[in-house]
């Protein structure tokens, strides 16, 4: 491969890259009302020459390049989140901005220009014949992500049939190669209580009272250490005594579990409460599941004190897509991570490495201007001081890709894991030339190391 070649081109597509965002950055595009977006991206594909463009039946909008029987895959999820509070936000976040190389408006990093990064980049491939032979390319804009990680490749690989050979995630990824993540899952625990007159509140059973109980037993788990003798803390998966995979555990970070929501049942509020729920939002490192992480919160103190009051049990999601489709799965979102060593991580090391002559994340557009009104500069971000290969600390569709279906998934994207769901997202302009000459070169060095 001529390295050159391909960041000469990327370089060439940049303004059609900075168009063809802030043209999807314009329609809102939130979890299942993608539609816009799916058609903007639908007309720059055609407009590009794909040999195939087709939504599925779910609303996922998928592309093509080349005609092998092999994929290799590249996906961005396109649903966004909402704006939040509008005072928050210095500039229109529909409207957005373009100035100095900096690119603003919502979902521009999380994550519609990993999406633009990854049209280019299969439209490089085709220009510079750089798509090995037997292979084709999909080019993937995914929906309800932000409502559902992983549902749409649930889609994808079981109802679709689609298996790629391996997956590139365009989430932000602040200029490094990342390897894997966290999991997650929603659970939910109920209790029941017994109502009656607040005057005398000894008639009754105050269902809040014992959720309060539990919720301190909860809170201990984030705060205990590993050999604690009452409520072992989640800090024991990063020991050998208690995790096999302790090393990855320690490398992906241990797990953490918050109270998200609350809710209660009162005839009134002159009343004991009869019935109080909350949801918890669980982080998983390596070696933890589901089972066990329904397991660990049966087995707290309180809630075997309160005993069959309490139930115990994970979320489901059921939402109908854009295109009205009803597609369930249990909100469980497995930790996934691929090898250090694998021939996938390996690839992408070595695009990054023959594109970029480095070894070290590129400094960030923002450091280098001297920061700006919208991107402060702020010394924890800084790129040229983290690893080139490293994890993101959010969850992704790695989640299903790898985590459910065992299709190995590594990550490379344009802007900032800090922009994701903040009020003044911003991307950068070379961040998009960057992924989109990367994506354009993984392909073939993939192949050389077959």
């Amino acid at each position: 491969m001529d390295f050159n070649k391909i960041n000469e081109a990327a370089k060439k597509y940049s303004t059609d890259m900075n168009r063809f965002l802030r043209a999807i950055v314009a329609d809102p595009g939130e979890s299942c009302d993608e539609k816009a977006h799916v058609m903007t991206i639908k007309a720059e594909m055609e407009k590009l020459g794909y040999d195939k463009v087709e939504i599925d039946p779910q609303g996922n909008i998928i592309g093509y390049m080349g005609t092998g029987d092999k994929i290799i895959a590249i996906d961005s999820h396109i649903d966004n989140v909402g704006i939040g509070n509008i005072n928050n936000w210095k500039f229109d976040p529909y409207k957005g901005y373009e100035e100095n190389g900096e690119i603003g408006g919502r979902g521009t990093s999380d994550q519609l220009g990993g999406m633009v990064s990854a049209v280019y980049g299969a439209k490089i491939m085709k220009d510079l014949n750089l798509i090995p032979a037997g292979y084709k390319i999909m080019i993937v804009g995914t929906v309800q992500e932000e409502d559902c990680d992983g549902l749409c490749w649930q889609y994808i690989i079981r109802e679709d049939k689609i298996r790629p050979e391996f997956v590139i995630s365009t989430e932000p990824t602040d200029g490094g190669i990342y390897r894997g993540h966290r999991g997650r899952m929603e659970i939910r625990v109920d209790v029941r209580g017994v109502s009656c007159h607040g005057s005398a509140p000894e008639r009754g059973s105050n269902a809040i009272y014992k959720m309060a109980d539990i919720l301190q037993d909860i809170r201990a788990l984030n705060e205990n250490p590993a050999n604690d003798p009452h409520i072992h803390g989640l800090a024991k998966m990063l020991e050998p005594e208690f995790n096999k995979g302790w090393e990855e555990a320690r490398f992906l970070g241990r797990g953490t579990v918050t109270c998200s929501q609350i809710f209660y049942t009162s005839p009134s509020r002159c009343a004991v409460a009869d019935s109080c729920a909350v949801s918890l939002d669980r982080r998983m490192t390596w070696g933890e599941t589901w089972e066990s992480c329904l397991q660990e919160i049966r087995d707290l103190p309180a809630v075997k004190k309160y005993g069959d009051d309490v139930k115990v049990s994970m979320y489901n999601y059921d939402r109908p897509s854009w295109t009205g489709l009803k597609y369930g799965i249990e909100c469980y979102f497995p930790t996934w991570i691929i090898p250090k060593d694998h021939r996938i991580t390996r690839s992408l090391e070595n695009a990054y490495k023959g594109l970029f002559n480095t070894d070290k994340r590129l400094e960030c557009p923002s450091y280098a201007n001297g920061g700006s009104k919208y991107a402060p500069l702020d010394p924890k971000l800084k790129r040229v001081d983290r690893p080139l290969t490293d994890k993101w600390t959010f969850s992704t569709n790695g989640v299903t890709i790898m985590g459910r279906n065992g299709v190995p998934c590594i990550g490379f994207g344009p802007g900032a894991e800090s922009q994701a769901h903040a009020p003044n997202e911003i991307s950068w302009a070379q961040d998009l030339v960057t992924c989109a000459a990367l994506y354009a070169a993984v392909p073939m060095c993939y192949d050389e190391l077959k």
